[in-house]
This record gives structure tokens, C-alpha cells and sequence, in this order.
């Protein structure tokens, strides 16, 4: 397996989502990344079901290694010091202040080791008039505006994944990454900070560029109508998207594969595609509701047309594309089982094999790391009847 990261320690003190996804994709690149959770508590994604298995929890934590350790105790302060003496980078997600009043912040851990990089995970940044709140997905969703551009009813559910969330660990990623790149020239950690609104606002480039340079709110389906992209439900119930984009030949393909030539005359220019935007929708559902989506799917593909059936996460495995990329994987865990997962979707040199390690239990590897710090036996015993660990 490729490891473009071997080499680099990765310290996880993070919670929920943002930090601990931050690590998890470095860890998929082949940096080892420790996860630091305390005794008892550990993060709170592992009990958000009634079992250990915690599909939460075995998201964001696959590749790691697992250690227990009270850090707000003197004696485990001073083995989170030993780690930091060790770590390239460490990853945390607490509301500003939480971190220096622990005697984990930025300058109190570079002090001990200047190379480390210090990435700092908040919901909306270090300080301001929001700055200690409470911070979560809804909140980063609906404050950045992500969230307008989903939702346009008075619906109070909220659907689809914890985008802001991942958005901020992927950003949060990025900025390790740049710092890592710029320490092997200079030698010198840096203090990454990223919060969740800015990462969810840096995600809506288009809306807000139409926003900066027009002054105005983007229409809600205006990508959908600029771009010629319809979701069309099927006689057998089945969806399935289209996405015409602007070549004419889409288009002419399009026409071809429904049996509706009259669609290049009446709507001739891609200006009039763009206007009448909602009227083809309606005329495109009569249509594909007449056929099945198998049939649909050798039509549109022997045309040439851009096109997806709209999968049910259920059927992703079995999709020939899918397997034949070999996306999945699968690791062993003691006590889970079989884990499965996604593989990295960044192939170095073809590969994208990233099922190094099923996420830890709580504290699985805490003698094996504490043994690595240099502490024997006996002093990993006595930390351990302390709850020290």
C-alpha cells in the first residue's frame, strides 16, 4: 500500500466530526494518527447508538490507533507532553480558550516542540461576537448559507449529510497538508485554524460569486437550469439524472434517445433551454415515465447523452463502476468484526487502498503506545489504577 504520509504522527484529540475526519483522512494518506480519547468519556460518536458498534463513531475513525489518557490530570498532562515531544501534527476541536485553560493550546505545546503543527478546529473562529457559542453541523449549515441553497420550505427537518462538518475536516486537512509541505523547507510548525462557517462559505464558490459580482441571490434552481441537469423518475419508480451542460450534441443525443426531435426546434439555443428551464422538466418526466430505467439507461448511453441512474446507497456495491474501481473495503476489528469502508478517493500511482486499520476501541492501544513513550510496565500500571488512562 501506498503511504505518501509514512512517517508523519498525527495526534487526534479531537470529537464528533470535524477534527476526528481531519485526522482520519491523513491517516488514509499513511500517516499514523493516534487517537486520544479520556477514560470514560471518549468521544461521545461512540454511544450514539445502542450498541459499541457505533456506525457514527466507525466513520471518521478508521486507520487509527486508540489511547486513553486524562490530560486534565498532571500525570497524564505529562504524558500528552511526551506524545507532542513525538507528533508532527496535532488536530483539536474545542470551543476557543478550552484548549490554553487544559494547557494544550498552540504555544503551550510548540514550546515543546517547535515542529509541531497545531491545527486548530472551531465553530466560528477564535474570537468575535459568536465565538463561544455552541457549534455544530445545523449551525454551520444554516449560518454560512449552505443551507438556503437546499432547503426553500417550511419543512423544519434537515436532510443529507453533515456537510459542514466534513467540508470544515476536509479544509482542515488541506491546511495541515500546506503546513507539513512548508515545514520540511523551514523546519517550524504553524498554528492551522479553521472554523466551520468560512469552510462551508469557501464551498459555495458559484452562489457566492453570483452574489460578490451581480448583488443578487442567486436563483434556487439556477445552477440546475444553467447547467440543463433534471432528476426523472421512471415507470418502475427508479430516478435517474441527466446533466446536458452546453454542447449542442448532448442535446441532439438527448432528442434522439426519447424519440422528441421537436425539443431542438422549439428550444433551439442554449438561452432558451436556460428560460424554459421548469417547462422541459415537466415535458422530460412525462416522458421517462413511460419506460423502465433499464430501458432508459441503453437509450441515453448508446446516444452518447451524460446521464446516471440516481442510486440508493444500498446499491452503490453491486454498480459495475463502482466495483470495478474497487472503492470498498474491509478490515477485521476483535471485537466489531468486519468493518467496512470507503477507500481514499485519491489514487497515488493507482492506488487508493486505504484499510490500513479498523477504528480502535477505547484505550485499545494505550499499553502498546505508552510503551513506545518509554514508560514501563509498572508506571503504565500505576496510571492505570490512577484512571490516569
Amino acid at each position: 500500500m501506498i503511504k505518501v504520509l509514512d512517517g508523519i504522527r498525527v495526534l487526534d484529540l479531537g470529537s464528533y466530526i470535524t477534527a476526528p475526519y481531519a485526522a482520519m483522512l491523513l491517516a488514509e494518506m499513511g500517516a499514523e494518527v493516534i487517537k486520544v480519547e479520556r477514560p470514560g468519556a471518549g468521544d461521545p460518536f461512540r454511544f450514539h447508538t445502542s450498541t459499541s458498534n457505533s456506525p457514527f463513531f466507525l466513520a471518521y475513525n478508521r486507520n487509527k490507533r486508540g489511547l486513553t489518557l486524562d490530560y486534565t490530570q498532571p500525570d497524564g498532562i505529562e504524558v500528552l507532553r511526551l506524545l507532542v515531544q513525538k507528533a508532527d501534527v496535532l488536530v483539536i476541536n474545542v470551543r476557543p480558550g478550552v484548549e490554553n485553560k487544559l494547557g494544550i493550546g498552540a504555544a503551550q505545546l510548540q514550546a515543546l516542540n517547535p515542529r509541531l503543527i497545531y491545527c486548530s478546529i472551531t465553530g466560528y473562529g477564535a474570537d468575535g461576537p459568536y465565538a463561544k457559542r455552541p457549534a455544530y453541523d445545523g449551525v454551520g449549515q444554516a449560518l454560512s448559507g449552505l443551507l438556503s441553497r437546499f432547503h426553500q420550505t417550511d419543512d423544519p427537518r434537515i436532510a443529507g449529510p453533515a456537510m459542514a462538518d466534513s467540508l470544515t475536516g476536509i479544509f482542515a486537512c488541506l491546511g495541515v497538508l500546506g503546513a507539513l509541505h512548508e515545514r520540511s523547507h523551514t523546519g517550524k510548525g504553524r498554528k492551522v485554524e479553521v472554523n466551520m462557517i468560512e469552510a462551508a462559505m469557501a464551498f459555495l464558490v458559484e452562489p457566492l460569486a453570483h452574489y460578490l459580482i451581480l448583488g443578487e441571490d442567486q436563483p434556487f434552481y439556477f445552477r440546475g437550469a444553467a447547467s440543463q441537469a433534471y432528476i426523472l423518475r421512471c415507470r418502475d419508480g427508479k430516478r435517474i439524472g441527466l446533466h446536458m451542460s452546453s454542447p449542442d450534441k448532448f442535446w441532439q443525443g438527448l432528442a434522439k434517445a426519447v424519440g422528441r426531435p421537436d425539443l431542438l426546434t422549439r428550444y433551439a439555443t442554449r438561452e432558451a433551454k436556460v428560460e424554459h428551464y421548469e417547462e422541459i422538466g415537466r415535458e422530460l418526466a412525462a416522458v421517462f415515465a413511460t419506460k423502465d430505467r433499464d430501458e432508459w439507461i441503453s437509450l441515453l448511453e448508446a446516444n452518447d447523452v451524460p446521464f446516471a441512474a440516481e442510486h440508493l446507497l444500498a446499491e452503490l456495491e453491486d454498480d459495475p463502476q463502482v466495483r470495478h474501481l474497487g472503492t470498498f473495503n474491509k478490515v477485521e476489528h476483535p471485537v466489531h468484526g468486519t468493518v467496512r469502508g470507503v477507500n481514499r478517493p485519491v489514487r497515488f500511482d493507482g492506488d487508493n487502498n486505504s484499510g490500513f486499520l479498523p477504528p480502535p476501541a477505547m484505550g485499545e492501544h494505550s499499553d502498546e503506545i505508552l510503551g513506545e513513550l518509554g514508560l514501563d510496565g509498572q508506571r503504565i500500571g500505576e496510571l492505570r489504577s490512577r484512571k490516569i488512562i
